[in-house]
């Protein structure tokens, strides 16, 4: 049975102005995502592997070519409608992990749904369910600064799957760990992967890490290149 498509780009390129030159960041880059499918991007610093990320979150235009999420083409939308799919189907973890330092766990984790005007209490209900999916029951009434950064970013990637993503996208998320949290985080995502069928996009430098994803692409002078590793 085939999977279905969640995200695909068709002959993406970007390009920026710096001064009289036009830098080409990315360069005719065709890329598919199926449901629950595991993808690592690696790259040098420097090589486009974020602005790939923004392009496939609907935050950046691409220069030519198309992003297309649920077979929606992204910049065919008004700004309402995108961030309407995005918030809907769409969940973003980052390295840093950007949870607000003033609220608890729980709390950073049902922030999403308080935008969507899910009720308060439903919003902390379903907070709480995923927190204990995380391992985190027990630290959802603490703030960030209280909390180790593997569980900084396990509250991270709660908040990423409140609304029930079909597809998240992860900016080195374990980028800031210690080797034992960037496996539990790996593991975490992987199993939820399974269990829910979200597919996960990661741009990583670990090579450990991508080494376990479904594949691995390395992006090269604007290319995605399929990786093979010994």
């Amino acid at each position: 049975m085939s999977k279905t498509t969640i995200l695909e780009c068709q002959h993406v390129v970007k390009e920026y102005l710096d001064g009289d030159r036009r830098l080409r960041i990315l360069n005719g880059i065709h890329l598919i995502i199926q449901a629950a499918e595991q993808v690592a991007i690696m790259g040098r610093s420097g090589s486009g592997k974020t602005t790939l990320l923004q392009m496939l979150g609907g935050l950046d235009n691409p220069s030519r070519g198309s992003v297309w999420l649920q077979q929606k083409n992204l910049q065919s939308l008004t700004e309402v409608q995108l961030a309407f799919l995005r918030n809907k189907v769409l969940g973003f973890v980052y390295q840093l992990h950007h949870l607000l330092p003033e609220f608890t766990a729980l709390e950073n984790v049902a922030l999403p749904l308080l935008m969507g005007k899910v009720s308060t209490k439903e919003a902390r209900i379903r907070a709480q369910a995923l927190l204990v999916l995380v391992g985190l029951a027990d630290r959802a009434t603490h703030k960030p600064s209280a909390l180790s950064g593997g569980e900084r970013q396990r509250v991270a990637i709660a908040r990423a799957l409140i609304n029930h993503p079909l597809c998240v996208l992860a900016d080195e998320p374990t980028g800031n760990l210690d080797q034992d949290n960037a496996r539990l985080v790996f593991e975490l995502m992987r199993s939820l992967s399974q269990a829910r069928g979200t597919a996960f996009v990661i741009v990583t430098h670990d090579q450990a890490l991508a080494k376990r994803m479904d594949r691995s692409l390395i992006l090269e002078q604007g290319q995605l290149l399929p990786i093979t590793f010994d």
